[in-house]
């Protein structure tokens, strides 16, 4: 092999070493952002750090009081235009349940599959709950929503809401809501169960959708929101479950602002 060729192979290899660990950094980084609170300054949903103090808990938590394009809103009018579909491809992950501190999230391993918008592919990176909902519909909200939360290949976020209307036993919830850590303990893994969120969504997928952000600290913004029409259900015992940790966990609505809406017609 020629100098230059082991010069070239070297620098091949120095690139291929540096995407990897930028990948790595930017998942860690979404996974932070959505997560684990053992970091960094505290929130939470009440008090002195609740919603309404999170910008000034910390310099790097200014857009939650100075953003214009916020999370959650409240969804009174939108208009319907034909909208591609969401297409939902996920794969079974370990169920592995982790208690962040604000809700209970279940983080899903590179290759668990993800959603498909328009020609633009976002992967799961993990989806946790709120209670209530965080959204609410013409000023309602429901018992609980889950979150969905994706990526694309640039590091951008995608986030589908299924609402949870309180009704009958979710069969894909139990095994997750029966496995929340005990208090103390960070994570709680049941060995060989899986879960496949395919099974967790509704039959009906219409949506509405619109630009916002995360709906913690930092609060950041240009994420796409993805709020599924239908809503599951989950039985008052699965609600209480999880209320009996977290029975608020759910950011105020937020200014719409020069923001729309839009629905699909189905």
């Amino acid at each position: 092999m020629s100098r230059s060729s082991c010069r070239r192979d070297w620098r091949g290899a120095a690139l291929l070493t540096a995407a990897a660990l930028a990948a790595a950094v930017l998942a860690a980084g979404v996974s932070a952002a959505w997560a684990d609170d053992s970091h960094g300054a505290h929130w939470s949903y009440t008090g002195a750090t609740g919603p309404e103090h999170w910008a000034s808990e910390d310099p790097a938590f200014a857009a939650c009081g100075s953003g214009k394009h916020q999370s959650p809103v409240d969804i009174e009018s939108a208009e319907s235009e034909e909208l591609p579909p969401i297409e939902f491809a996920y794969r079974p992950i370990p169920l592995t349940v982790a208690d962040t501190g604000h809700s209970f999230q279940v983080n899903a391993p590179a290759g668990s599959g993800g959603i498909t918008v328009g020609g633009e592919r976002y992967e799961l990176v993990q989806f946790h709950f709120h209670r209530p909902s965080e959204e609410r519909i013409h000023g309602k909200r429901d018992s609980m929503v889950a979150h969905l939360v994706h990526k694309n290949a640039k590091g951008e976020l995608a986030v589908v809401a299924v609402l949870i209307h309180q009704g009958g036993t979710n069969a894909f919830l139990k095994p997750v809501f029966d496995d929340f850590p005990p208090k103390g303990k960070p994570e709680q893994s049941v060995s060989g169960a899986t879960l496949n969120l395919e099974e967790f969504l509704p039959q009906r997928r219409g949506y509405y959708t619109f630009d916002g952000s995360l709906t913690t600290p930092p609060c950041s913004e240009h994420v796409r929101w993805f709020v599924l029409k239908s809503p599951v259900e989950a039985s008052p015992e699965q609600v209480r479950q999880f209320a009996a940790r977290y029975p608020n966990d759910a950011r105020p609505t937020q200014p719409l602002n020069d923001r729309q809406v839009v629905q699909t017609r189905n």
